[in-house]
């Protein structure tokens, strides 16, 4: 994921916003990373990512971490949206945006 890649698709949330966020507030729990315009407060997909990003600026930088395409990650929230495992906001990134990015829900 690229720095201006949207993390939380729910609050159009940026990995630059979180990375700043986390640079600048110096948050002492990864759940204090909602404060950064929301992020992970819609659907929940976006979390674990939170976490990482927590925990990657508490270790002073990145950590290892597979990075996913953005396509993939929205269609792979997606398929977690339609499994029951959260219900975006209104005006948040449709679920069939991973399809619309090139990518597909099966």
């Amino acid at each position: 994921m690229d720095l201006d890649d949207e993390i939380c698709l729910c609050f159009h949330v940026t990995k630059r916003k979180l990375v700043n966020f986390a640079r600048i507030e110096k948050p002492r729990r990864a759940g204090q990373m909602s404060e950064c315009f929301g992020a992970g407060t819609g659907c929940g997909w976006c979390r674990p990512y939170l976490e990482h990003v927590f925990r990657a600026s508490v270790a002073g930088g990145e950590t290892e971490h597979d990075e996913p395409k953005p396509e993939d990650w929205a269609r792979r929230r997606a398929g977690y949206i339609r499994s029951g495992g959260g219900v975006p906001p209104p005006g948040a990134t449709p679920i069939d945006a991973g399809e619309e990015m090139g990518g597909t829900t099966e």
